[in-house]
């Protein structure tokens, strides 16, 4: 098919799908918010207890407020409607597909982007969980099916990646992060992890989202008797066809007891510390108006002080500065939007 690049076109993306996360948005795209691109194929990927399942509900419920059919393709049997419901999904208006293999998933991804004409966002939960036929029907060594699901998917790509540009639609893959074993310790530094499914897949993706944790105890969250409530999540933009590869920020995800939610904007106060706008001095933090005044809060009342409107509108306006416009523009030190060490080595 051909296409005018003066017209609409299905290179260009003109919608993202919001993660949940304003300074993940923020950081997906140079020079405006991004999010999870339609009409492409992208990639969350992560440690163990990360919230990879829990950040695509937050797509899968964004997405459904935008008029976006959702199919929910689950490889582990592991989602409960209570969780979706959780994360703002409406459960009527979702289709639910066990993943039996990962020939049955391109395949039904195939036959529906053929008969639905709706945009709609295709979620694999998770495809490093997903066999193949050949896995399913074979014994348990490792050795008798070697490859064979990396060269499934790598042709299952190469087939989908223009008819879900074509249509519109959205593929968004869930996968695993791998320890990098490695007897090369620079190789181990700059390379900690891998992703499983073959090395062609990230050539598909426009968009590769890498999600870890601190270590040990400090991962967690505490509620005031010491229980975990959540998981602190650093999430580092791996591959992005829009100019941000390496950007990196941090949110904490309560999912513990019925107050599942990102905790958004509680990590804006972090997004906007390099402003000259906020001032800080011990505990105390002065938000600066440009009509010359200011107001003193401390970190403890951040999410009370975003209740005030005019508060929370000068937040969001440092927010684009600092995370968007900022990087687009060049202002300031690389070492303010990634790990410059990190992105030249790789």
């Amino acid at each position: 098919m051909a296409f005018s690049l003066n017209d609409e076109n299905p290179t260009e993306v003109n919608e993202f799908i919001p993660t949940g996360s304003k300074w993940l948005d923020g950081i997906v795209r140079r020079g405006k918010w991004g999010g999870i691109p339609v009409s492409k194929i992208s990639e969350i990927a992560g440690l163990e207890a990360t919230g990879k399942s829990y950040m695509a509900a937050q797509v899968a419920a964004n997405a459904q407020k935008m008029g976006i059919d959702v199919i929910y393709f689950d490889s582990e049997s592991a989602i409960d409607p209570y969780f979706l419901e959780s994360g703002g999904c409406n459960l009527e208006n979702l289709l639910y597909i066990q993943a039996q293999s990962v020939e049955f998933v391109l395949e039904t991804i195939e036959n529906l982007l053929a008969n639905n004409d709706n945009k709609m966002l295709f979620i694999w939960d998770s495809m490093a969980m997903t066999p193949s036929v050949s896995d399913i029907e074979s014994d348990f060594n490792p050795l008798s099916t070697m490859a064979v699901k990396p060269r499934i998917l790598s042709k299952g790509m190469a087939k989908l990646v223009q008819p879900i540009a074509n249509k519109k639609a959205t593929l968004l893959i869930l996968n695993q992060l791998k320890t990098n074993i490695t007897r090369r310790p620079s190789e181990a530094m700059t390379t900690p992890y891998f992703t499983p499914g073959g090395k062609a897949l990230a050539y598909a993706y426009s968009l590769r989202v890498w999600l870890t944790a601190r270590k040990g105890k400090a991962s967690f969250i505490y509620d005031d008797k010491g229980f975990r409530i959540g998981t602190e999540v650093r999430a580092k933009i791996e591959k992005s066809r829009f100019g941000t590869q390496g950007r990196e920020c941090s949110f904490k995800i309560l999912w513990a007891g019925e107050d599942i939610h990102i905790m958004d904007k509680e990590s804006w106060l972090e997004a906007i510390k390099s402003s000259e706008y906020l001032t800080n001095a011990g505990a105390w933090y002065t938000l600066h108006y440009d009509d010359k005044t200011s107001e003193k809060f401390q970190g403890k009342n951040w999410p009370e002080k975003l209740e005030d409107e005019k508060f929370y509108n000068r937040v969001v306006e440092l927010m684009e500065q600092e995370i968007v416009l900022k990087f687009d523009k060049r202002e300031g030190k690389a070492a303010d939007f990634y790990d410059v060490d990190n992105t030249e080595s790789e």
